[in-house]
């Protein structure tokens, strides 16, 4: 076999365009396909297919040799080594090497006792302990080292490794700022960083250009340090500048500092951003350090105090029969509960607060710190546990912040949970339209253009003062993305005091990745007061602010410059607004908790001074006295979850979804019948500047610039497909054919889309046996079509009317009939009055609305899909609305009865 000149190599992780761009996923088909090719060669080395896969397999052996620099485990020797065996011919041996790192990868048993004699003592050692059955992590070491130095190293970890400890890891080696960067975005396992000074700053590896661009993008992501160290040495300032970037892209790992010289110096300059500063000498301690926080990540306070209360022999005599299994063991007729779901469910079930288990209402103990534990994870300053789901999250926030008559703008086609918790509250909302998607029945997003103009309407008009809190939903169910740094510092530039709520039910796996992490609500916030204490953002307020108050006013509403112009400028607040943001999120929709777990998290500036008595009231409004602790013991363990493999799960979701949609693209079948909908369908061109349909298809640096500069994104994990071709509708579509045909659960549909939603817990094996559900629809949607007489297809339905705006308040119910808040609320209990209301069927509204009377709404109509209230309390029936309810064909339709018609309220 001859061996191709290295000098000849591709780049790195140079790929199919077809494929994902996760390098984790580059790596393990690498391996894969050259365990099939080599495999061949060793059965049958003179076949001409065996042959024309030569130079294939040389391929993968030089883009492996440089991906496993940033791997633990095996090495480039490794596959130095491989390559080796094959241009010898020893095939059998090279795939004997090959399986052992597949068996790895696939999570399978390697043997204990390698079988070759290639193995050196290091990698023998290295092997004799890979069976060991403890949680293993890897640990990025960034230094200018020679081969024997990273083998001193490695030798040193196994020697450091006792039968006590709770986990094992390996050390990944790399030489420069550059390949620390790239191993971090490309190794999930990686959980911690040593830093020494020795490192050069630039690789001298051939990179993709995907990886080269997306080290760039990394390292523009960092906030410039308010306060620089103490120390002007240019070393500290690389070292720290490298630090910054690494916790920028993953603030999960743990930085340590290890240093020769002058580490007093370097520790009083550096400890912002190192856990610890160690001496080289210090290895022992430095291990230690490492299992220890580990350790931390893997504490899960209430879950094990579930556990240890699981375990110990109590009496129960006070409230649940239910708890220890007391009333379902001994019984003759339920005993199928306990043989079901198991004797711990049972034993784990209490509703007492003593003993270690603590109390939801008041915690003090293991729920505080478990709490206090995801506030950590999700970079929040606060984290607060709810059992019973978003919407009464939502209902907590609200009723914290808001007050009677305090005006909240809100996403007219957010969650009803908002709505209703609007009307409890008695503040006042203005909706903000969202762009439609006609063609596909269902909205976008709110552009930030119409936020800003309406706060300057209320400006304008002297009302901006009531405006307290701005409601927004990122990410919307169909996968529409907001940046929210940037919707909150131009908002806040017009009111700097404004309050923000960002719905993130369906976006609690983004804070694992580091490119959809920038746009969740509290990186977001973060971000945003990093760069309001910084003095290049002071004097850009400055600048602009004599732009936007050309006569010098600074800050006179009368002498303000144009709307025009503080629309089409990108505002700057002042260094003084203050960062008040609440993220709402259920959890257990993308990540690992049980149904109804969700969070509420907090990064807000004001929180002792402003919020926190009210919001603890809130909570205790609207959480149970007897929460489910088999819920929050899932909130608990799912944080450990995310924090120590939550990018790997995410990265290998993004992808998975990746594949689906282009398997779709690319199958001639598949293509005919569905259409993935892309950026360009979802986002207006005007709300991007990326260009791209599918930025991560084309590699994450692509994805990672879309998402630094584009208005909207579209979340990649959602796929949108249009079925206008196979002649049904989407909730037909679902229910018949995907559910009770094939067992393939779909979350939401529109009159001519269905979106498959992937998740961290999606396999491979279930997006090809959903390509492969896909191919047998679209073949029997096309029989259909063919058997069927040209002169009779159906080439269109009723056409959908456009969806339809909200209307206004009646004037009973509007503020002041310029700006388009009201009394919601007075309109709700008016409505829930027994004489103040009608009922009327659609076809006599319809006639009273075209004779010129204004119908107003007693109560709220929300269909599902598209989800979100189409009337509310005491807004007028347009046309419009009646149109669009017309031809709804949805199964579920809430507050409208068809046999009584709408609910409206008779003139007082």
């Amino acid at each position: 076999m001859t061996r191709t000149d290295p000098s000849a190599a591709p780049a790195v992780l140079e790929r199919d365009p077809g494929m994902p761009a996760s390098s984790w996923r580059l790596r393990s088909d690498a391996w894969e396909y050259l365990r099939f090719a080599v495999k061949r060669l060793a059965t049958d080395s003179d076949s001409p297919d065996t042959l024309a896969a030569d130079g294939e397999v040389h391929r993968n052996l030089r883009a492996l040799e440089a991906i496993e620099l940033y791997w633990a485990g095996f090495g480039q020797r490794y596959v130095r080594a491989i390559g080796d065996l094959l241009e010898t011919g020893d095939y059998r041996t090279a795939l004997d090497r090959i399986g052992r790192v597949v068996k790895r990868l696939r999570n399978d048993t390697v043997p204990d006792e390698p079988r070759d004699e290639f193995l050196d003592e290091q990698e023998r050692a290295e092997f004799t302990v890979d069976s060991d059955p403890r949680p293993r992590f890897e640990v990025l070491v960034v230094d200018e080292t020679t081969a024997q130095d990273r083998d001193g190293l490695r030798a040193e970890v196994l020697r450091l490794r006792a039968a006590a400890d709770d986990f094992v890891y390996d050390y990944v080696v790399v030489p420069s700022a550059d390949d620390a960067v790239a191993a971090v975005l490309t190794n999930p396992n990686i959980l911690a960083c040593v830093v020494r000074p020795g490192f050069s700053e630039r690789t001298r590896q051939t990179l993709s250009r995907d990886l080269q661009q997306a080290i760039r993008l990394a390292r523009a992501e960092v906030v410039p340090s308010a306060a620089p160290p103490r120390s002007s040495l240019a070393p500290v300032q690389r070292v720290l500048g490298l630090a910054e970037t690494l916790s920028a892209i993953r603030p999960e790992l743990d930085l340590y500092l290890v240093a020769g010289a002058h580490i007093e110096d370097l520790a009083g300059a550096l400890t912002r951003r190192f856990r610890r500063v160690f001496r080289r000498e210090d290895q022992l301690e430095l291990h230690l350090t490492l299992l220890r926080r580990v350790s931390h990540l893997y504490d899960t306070p209430f879950f094990s105090a579930i556990q240890d209360h699981a375990r110990r022999p109590v009496g129960v005599f006070h409230a649940l029969p239910v708890a220890r299994g007391g009333s379902v063991v001994s019984s003759k007729w339920i005993r199928d509960l306990a043989d079901f779901y198991g004797l711990n469910l049972l034993l784990a079930e209490t509703s007492a607060t003593s003993g270690g288990l603590d109390s939801l209402l008041a915690p003090t103990g293991a729920i505080k710190k478990a709490q206090d534990l995801a506030a950590r994870a999700y970079g929040a300053k606060h984290t607060f546990f709810v059992t019973n789901g978003t919407s009464t999250a939502n209902k907590i926030v609200h009723q914290a912040l808001m007050a009677p008559n305090d005006v909240v703008l809100v996403d007219r086609n957010c969650h009803k949970s908002h709505h209703h918790a609007v009307m409890l509250t008695g503040a006042r909302p203005a909706y903000l339209e969202a762009y439609p998607l006609n063609d596909f029945a269902f909205y976008g997003a709110v552009p930030l253009s119409s936020i800003k103009q309406l706060l300057l309407d209320y400006r304008a008009q002297g009302r901006l003062d009531e405006v307290r809190m701005i409601t927004l939903t990122n990410c919307t169910f169909d996968g529409i993305v907001y940046d929210p740094e940037r919707v909150m510092a131009e908002c806040l530039a017009i009111k700097p005091d404004l309050v923000f709520l960002w719905d993130e039910a369906w976006f609690a796996f983004a804070a694992f990745h580091p490119v959809t992490r920038r746009r969740t609500a509290m990186a977001a916030a973060k971000r945003l007061e990093q760069h309001l204490s910084t003095t290049t953002h002071a004097a850009a307020y400055r600048a602009q602010q004599a732009r936007l108050f050309p006569d010098g006013a600074g800050g006179d509403a009368g002498a303000a410059a144009s709307d025009e112009v503080w629309l089409s400028e990108r505002l700057i607040p002042s260094p003084e607004a203050r960062i008040r943001v609440y993220a709402t999120q259920s959890t257990h929709k993308t990540l690992t908790a049980l149904r109804q777990g969700s969070m509420i998290h907090v990064y807000d500036q004001d929180w002792v001074r402003d919020a926190e008595e009210s919001f603890h009231e809130a909570y205790m409004t609207h959480t149970s006295t007897s929460p489910n602790y088999q819920i929050l013991s899932s909130l608990d363990i799912g944080r450990r979850q995310v924090e120590l493999e939550g990018f790997e799960l995410v990265q290998r979701q993004l992808d998975l979804a990746t594949s689906l949609s282009q398997a779709i693209a690319r199958h001639p079948l598949l293509r005919r019948t569905f259409r993935v909908l892309t950026a360009h369908d979802l986002v207006p061109s005007a709300n991007r500047e990326s260009g791209r349909p599918m930025p991560l298809r084309d590699g994450l640096s692509s994805m990672w610039q879309a998402w630094a500069t584009d208005e909207f994104v579209v979340d990649p994990s959602r796929i949108t497909i249009e079925i206008s071709r196979t002649g049904v509708d989407g909730d037909t579509f679902k229910h018949e054919y995907l559910m009770d045909r094939y067992g393939i659960q779909v979350n939401k549909t529109s009159r001519n889309t269905v979106l498959f939603m992937t998740n961290i817990g999606t396999s491979r094996s279930a997006i090809a046996y959903l390509i492969e559900v896909l191919v047998k629809l679209a073949e029997r949607f096309e029989d259909e079509r063919a058997q069927q007489d040209p002169s009779f297809l159906v080439t269109d339905e009723t056409p959908m009317p456009p969806l339809p705006d909200f209307s206004s308040f009646s004037n009973a119910y509007a503020t002041d009939g310029v700006l388009p808040d009201g009394d919601m609320r007075a309109a709700f209990f008016r409505g829930q009055q027994r004489g103040a209301v009608e009922h009327v069927s659609p076809a006599a509204l319809r006639e009273r609305v075209a004779n010129g009377e204004v119908p107003v709404s007693a109560g709220f109509v929300t269909p599902y899909p598209p989800g979100f209230p189409v009337l509310v309390p005491g807004q007028v029936i347009s046309a419009e609305v009646l149109d669009f309810m017309a031809v709804l064909d949805t199964r579920e339709i809430h507050g409208y009865d068809a046999r009584r018609g709408y609910r409206i309220l008779r003139p007082e």
